[in-house]
């Protein structure tokens, strides 16, 4: 008899699937145009998606701008003079490498091709780690393990000359190169399995467009690829309108647009986004140590929200871009692997410099301290806020099986960032209850996201809520009638307990469970 067992790529495709689906279905991600047959790699954020990313601005704002002194915020025009993109290098340097398959007709980032090679080999080092955990128990060794088996070694060789190799080329623009990469490693089309591809070419990624009363005296401009030159280009106006200090920072949230040809892996990979950046000014030769501090605190950060460590790494560049000299990305276990989610860069004094070249201004700050003036240096910490929500998104749902032998959807959003707080549900709809309920969830509604709740059964209600990620609901009764109590009920757990109605507020917020 021959057993199917799924493979490690079909298991993320179906949680993948999963996903999207349950995106959909309660409100938090559409396609674009969805009646039209949506609109490649652009989505819409439903009414529980709104709020979710809305809660996520919220707590990096916070904790970048509000809780920091010495950081201020921004929010510069998409449109900006066509010269600044000339000045930050994204006219020459803003380029994929993309090649083609001759026979599927599917175009694809060669970089992308090979670090997707690299993948399946980080992959098989897993798997051999994971043979020998289960083999030796609690007396394994993991990093005596990679450091003396001499396939994982062989493994980890392998990755570091595909990935040395990919870098040089790409850094030189040898594209005939990165060609011949693909080739020798018999990489294939992921749709076709034909390995007939074309040579590579550059792509510029910037969308154009025009601004102007008539096509005669238009200008073209280009609709900004990054939130970062709006700071950069402010850089003055902050620093003396707010008397800021070095070091200091301006952060800033906003869409930002990419031609994206290989946009795909849903929310992860789009056409218009949002970033948060925060570009933080150091003095020249301090930099090192701003890296390394921003490195900690972002990673902080992320860890702050209550998912597990094992879920982020930090991956070093390699090959670092034209205005940088050190940067590596905070990466996240996505359904689909180990991926960027946040950038973190030490940008030199390139960009400002730049801009003090094109536009003839002097960009520069006077140091007290040190008695002279100069061009600050910069510290980078840019997070795609799609990619954050994709993330929290896709590591909170969950299926889960319960003692009676049913299973639960639940997605377990960290509190604070859910879309409702808390549920009001009448057991039923008469009796006086539901004026009950209705009369709480309005005298709450200052405080914190409420919903109301009176169609179905009560436990059709509470899987709905858990569906949805609400952290806690609230349900009138008749006792509430007589004790003025409710039932408070944790999603994660689906624990009750009895509350007072006076004491919902500090529940919510303290919760015990």
């Amino acid at each position: 008899m021959c057993i199917f067992v799924p493979s490690k790529k079909n298991i993320q495709l179906d949680i993948l699937k999963n996903v999207i689906s349950h995106a959909k279905e309660y409100g938090f991600v559409f396609p674009s145009s969805d009646i039209y047959d949506g609109l490649s790699a652009v989505y819409d954020y439903g009414q529980n998606g709104v709020e979710l990313k809305n809660n996520i601005k919220k707590y990096w704002w916070k904790s970048m701008v509000q809780l920091h002194e010495n950081i201020v915020g921004v929010d510069s025009a998409i449109f900006v003079h066509p010269t600044t993109w000339k000045a930050s290098g994204h006219i020459d340097a803003f380029n994929d490498p993309l090649i083609d398959n001759k026979d599927s007709k599917k175009r694809y980032r060669a970089d992308v091709l090979i670090e997707e090679y690299i993948s399946k080999i980080e992959v098989k080092i897993e798997k051999e780690i994971g043979k020998a955990s289960k083999r030796f128990g609690e007396d394994f060794d993991k990093e005596q393990f990679v450091d003396t088996n001499p396939r994982v070694k062989e493994y980890f060789s392998k990755i570091k000359s595909v990935s040395e190799r990919m870098n040089r080329s790409l850094e030189k623009e040898d594209l005939e190169d990165v060609k011949k990469l693909i080739e020798e490693l018999q990489i294939a089309c992921p749709v076709s399995g034909s390995k007939n591809w074309t040579d590579v070419k550059q792509f510029n990624l910037m969308f154009s467009t025009k601004i102007g009363a008539s096509a005669d005296t238009a200008t073209e401009l280009f609709l900004r690829p990054e939130t970062a030159q709006g700071i950069f280009l402010n850089f003055s106006n902050v620093q003396k309108t707010g008397r800021m200090k070095i070091p200091f920072g301006i952060a800033q949230i906003g869409k930002a647009f990419r031609n994206e040809i290989i946009a795909r892996q849903f929310i992860f990979r789009m056409r218009e986004f949002e970033q948060m950046e925060m570009q933080f000014f150091v003095p020249p030769g301090d930099q090192k140590k701003w890296y390394d501090t921003w490195k900690e605190k972002r990673m902080q950060w992320h860890l702050s929200l209550g998912i597990e460590k094992e879920n982020y790494r930090f991956h070093n560049h390699e090959k670092l871009a034209h205005y940088a000299d050190a940067a590596c990305d905070i990466e996240f276990k996505f359904p689909f692997g180990f991926k960027e989610l946040e950038g973190i860069h030490s940008r030199t004094d390139f960009d400002l410099k730049s801009h003090e070249k094109h536009s003839g201004k002097k960009i520069r700050y006077f140091d007290a301290q040190r008695n002279e003036s100069y061009i600050p240096y910069v510290i980078e910490t840019s997070i795609g806020l799609d990619r954050m929500f994709f993330a929290v998104f896709s590591h909170s749902l969950k299926e889960e099986k319960l003692e009676d032998g049913s299973s639960r959807t639940v997605l377990k959003l960290p509190p604070h960032l859910a879309p409702t707080k808390v549920a009001i549900l009448p057991l039923v709809k008469k009796d006086g209850l539901d004026e009950v309920a209705k009369k709480i969830a309005n005298s709450l509604k200052n405080n914190m996201n409420v919903s109301y709740d009176e169609k179905d059964a009560i436990g059709r209600r509470y899987r709905r809520q858990d569906a949805v990620g609400t952290p806690y609901c609230i349900t009138v009764d008749y006792d509430t009638q007589k004790d003025n109590t409710v039932t408070f009920r944790d999603r994660d757990t689906m624990q009750q307990k009895r509350i007072n109605i006076d004491s919902i507020i500090e529940s919510v917020e303290y919760s015990d469970f």
